[in-house]
This record gives structure tokens, sequence and C-alpha cells, in this order.
């Protein structure tokens, strides 16, 4: 099993899945922008990494972004909308891990 997740939502998706980890004993990694920086999901995570200014393209859909923070984190795997493991994501090609 994983012992730390990075989570790549926010709102009540990311509670969720910081709810479920906490009940099977798995540390979260919330990340977020910084207009989200006192959000509930973030206050819930064990850990938390800003990632980028307010628009969600410089942030929570930044791939680059959110791979950097699970790797300074050790996060294992990630719960996100793009529904990638992170070693998956790890061996895309440049050109597919870019989010214009």
């Amino acid at each position: 099993m994983f012992r730390k997740i990075l989570i790549a939502n926010r709102g009540e998706i990311a509670l969720r899945v910081i709810l479920a980890c906490k009940e099977l004993g798995i540390k979260t990694v919330a990340v977020h922008s910084t207009a989200d920086v006192d959000a509930l999901h973030v206050k819930f995570a064990d850990e938390d990494v800003c990632i980028g200014p307010p628009a969600s393209r410089d942030s929570y859909l930044n791939i680059s972004a959110v791979l950097s923070a699970a790797e300074i984190t050790g996060a294992e795997a990630g719960a996100s909308r793009l529904r990638l493991p992170l070693r998956r994501m790890r061996t895309l090609p440049r050109s597919a891990a870019r989010s214009d």
C-alpha cells in the first residue's frame, strides 16, 4: 500500500480522498494555488505545497508543478483529474506533459 498520496484536486473531491486516506493510515499532500491557501482540503491534508497562481492552467493543470510537488514531498501516488499514476506521468514524453 502507498504511504503518501498527492492530491491534485480541490473542494469536495479532495476532502473525500483525504478522509479516505486518513481512514487507511495514508499520509496526504494537498497541492493548491495561491487563491486556495485557506481551503479546507489544504487544512485537512498532512502536508501542502503551493503550485502556482490562481488560474488553473498555471497551477492545478501544470503537470510539471504537480510532479515537482510529488517529488519534493516523496508522494508515491496521486489523485488527480488526469487519472494517471505518478510513475506513469514521470515517463510521459515532455510534449505530452505540457499543459497548454
